[in-house]
């Protein structure tokens, strides 16, 4: 069993990925791929009565086996005197293996043991899992925290955030802006939302700005899981994004 060392705030890395698809015109796909594509959505064609190139436009890069991460934002906290203070960074580039393996790199020199946990919005459904994936495809060795084959669930060092809201309902999806703009958690407005990523990466070839967002987003998880589990957020003055 993991320590319930959850409680050490310190220990803990939150973060937030941004993908896109591999390829941003559905043209482009080579035709066994786009063949698979449409075999593994066929049910949510017929579903929402879409083809396999409109599903591929909304949602290519949300699937690791066509899409790749461009930006992996993370968040730490550490303290100075009483002050709880949040730094975060990125990792992003264009080039997927070396965005994954300075990732990997930062996990096994500082969050690498027991005592440590991952934290994400959604993550043990997306974030986690797709790097885990995309790091398989890219030959690059599972850290310690996404290297989970045969543990037991106590013993995955994952927290999730919308799974500390569920509070064991797993019928709905609630956004990250939706929790919180309920919980009053204040957030830095951005100009892009997520479904703008692909469009800003390939059209406005604009990945910094794409970065800047990706780190927001781990600001705001941070805040909520400070939130969700009954501390107080961190004021803006002891937020540091570099």
């Amino acid at each position: 069993m993991r320590p319930d060392s959850a409680r050490d705030l310190t220990r803990i890395l939150f973060l937030d990925i941004e993908t896109v698809p591999q390829h941003y015109d559905w043209k482009d796909l080579d035709p066994r791929s786009a063949q698979l594509f449409s075999d593994k959505t066929r049910f949510e064609q017929e579903r929402n009565a879409k083809s396999a190139e409109e599903i591929y436009g909304e949602k290519g890069g949300i699937l690791a086996e066509f899409g790749k991460i461009i930006c992996i934002g993370v968040g730490s906290l550490h303290r100075e005197g009483t002050d709880l203070r949040l730094r975060v960074t990125s990792f992003h580039g264009d080039n997927e293996y070396d965005v994954l393996n300075r990732f990997v790199d930062l996990l096994g020199r500082h969050f690498n043991t027991d005592d440590h946990w991952l934290c994400g919005h959604n993550g043990k459904e997306f974030d986690f899992p797709y790097i885990a994936r995309r790091c398989v495809v890219n030959r690059i060795k599972l850290p310690k925290l996404l290297d989970i084959a045969g543990l037991k669930p106590w013993e995955v060092g994952h927290l999730d955030t919308m799974n500390l809201w569920s509070f064991g309902d797993r019928k709905a999806y609630t956004s990250l802006a939706l929790l919180t703009h309920v919980l009053g958690i204040p957030t830095p407005k951005d100009d892009i939302s997520g479904a703008d990523v692909a469009r800003v990466y390939y059209e406005d070839k604009d990945l910094e700005r794409i970065a800047t967002y990706c780190k927001k987003d781990v600001v705001a998880t941070t805040q909520l899981y400070l939130r969700l589990t009954g501390k107080d957020v961190i004021p803006e003055s002891h937020i540091t994004l570099v």
